[in-house]
């Protein structure tokens, strides 16, 4: 595990880590049965739920030399180049005013060669954690199952404590609390709307509540509008039908969802895989879990030689498309910067 080129099975929440692979499957009832789970869902639908036998508390380890060789600044490329995305968002606004949908998150995928060595996601993990402190940072390693994920995302998608479940969706993004639109408040609005049906589906009737909504949180660089949502799972109702209900988060669809899918299948031109899907672990002895939406998310694709992280942005009526295009940028530079080894500061002096 401690070599740059041996990467057994792993995975890292917080100051959780947990090692020793048990099993691995790709049922959702899994996570109702027994042990401790790590959990990966792409955004398309894939799920891959990893056992692991031995779950202790151990910080976050000090990043490796040599761990670790990101891509080159240069070499990123996007799925979607400023023309294409802009045009998109276009095209989203015009499916707006026809009715069609009332927001829809519009997303595109940096992609960059990597070389199979001093490629350990989990040292990548080391570095995020001092470049790009996040409530959700982790890594899943399960390079047997096509699963190397690097996550600093700031986003809960489910909590769940027994029967109690809760969302935590983030819209609306800026360097400072000033930068926030009237549009991102209503976009945070519409969203929470969104995550309250999908709730619903699943939770007791008259359950489901807003603690908190567009509260103003700071990250690294940024600032997000972020709303709470809570309900109590239905008598009988497990994490198939809770993931069933919500799956894909609402914060990276768009509302209605099923018009928002359609629009995201039609205008992106890559698969999202980790990015906008759910990342985290299920400790069902206890009956607790924790995922978050993918988002500020790296990944390996062994196959194509190639690390992956997305960026994207809500697109509503008020949209302006330079405006949008300008925010996955925001979201994305920083990271890019810490996986390319370029980002250099401290935390608080860049924060």
């Amino acid at each position: 595990m401690h070599g740059s080129l041996s990467f057994s099975p792993l995975a890292r929440f917080g100051d959780l880590l947990a090692t020793d692979l048990r099993d691995v499957t790709d049922d959702p009832a899994a996570l109702d049965s027994s042990g401790f789970w790590a959990v990966s869902a792409d955004f398309e639908g894939r799920l891959v739920c990893a056992r692991f036998g031995n779950v202790r508390r151990e910080p976050v380890p000090a990043p490796r030399p040599g761990a670790w060789r990101g891509p080159a600044p240069t070499d990123w490329t996007s799925s979607l180049d400023h023309a294409a995305y802009t045009a998109g968002v276009r095209r989203i606004r015009e499916r707006i005013a026809t009715g069609e949908v009332y927001q829809a998150n519009l997303c595109r995928v940096l992609s960059a060669p990597i070389s199979p060595s001093a490629t350990d996601v989990d040292a990548l993990t080391a570095l995020l954690a001092r470049g790009n402190p996040a409530p959700y940072a982790g890594t899943v390693r399960l390079p047997g199952h096509g699963v190397e994920i690097a996550t600093a995302s700031p986003e809960l998608f489910l909590r769940r404590t027994g029967r109690v479940v809760e969302s935590g969706p983030i819209k609306g993004t800026g360097r400072t609390e000033a930068d926030l639109l009237e549009k991102d408040y209503a976009e945070n609005v519409m969203i929470v709307d969104l995550v309250r049906n999908d709730l619903g589906r699943v939770c007791a009737t008259g359950t489901v509540t807003v603690p908190d909504l567009c509260v103003v949180e700071k990250h690294p660089g940024l600032v997000h509008l972020v709303s709470t949502v809570r309900g109590e799972l239905r008598a009988g109702a497990g994490w198939p039908d809770l993931l069933d209900a919500t799956f894909p988060p609402g914060s990276v669809t768009g509302a209605p969802k099923s018009s928002a899918l359609r629009i995201i299948d039609e205008l992106e031109t890559a698969p999202r895989g980790p990015y906008c899907g759910g990342i985290g672990w299920v400790d069902a002895d206890r009956g607790t879990g924790e995922l978050a939406v993918g988002i500020r998310t790296f990944w390996i694709d062994r196959a194509e030689g190639m690390l992956r992280f997305g960026t994207g942005a809500g697109i509503t009526w008020g949209s302006d498309p330079e405006g949008e295009w300008r925010e996955t940028e925001l979201k994305a530079s920083r990271l890019l910067g810490v996986a390319s080894g370029t980002y250099e500061g401290n935390v608080e002096e860049r924060a």
